[in-house]
């Protein structure tokens, strides 16, 4: 979490601005822009990348179960 104290003496403007120089510098507002314009996968492709991690994961089972 990001956060700014107020120091002793200082204005609010001087507060804000400190708070978005930190919020800038810290690229969490590029990160929630990436993610907002990024399109989602499609139903479909989610579906299929659930059934190859299942079989993955079966896969190594049985591996490991049989050495």
């Amino acid at each position: 979490m990001i956060y700014a104290t107020k120091k002793p003496g200082e204005s609010n403007e001087r507060l804000i601005s400190r708070f978005k120089q930190v919020m800038q510098r810290s690229r969490v507002i590029i990160k929630a822009k990436k993610d907002r314009l990024e399109p989602k996968p499609s139903k479909r492709k989610i579906r299929k990348a659930a059934i190859v991690r299942s079989r993955h994961r079966a896969e190594k089972a049985r591996q490991k179960f049989y050495g």
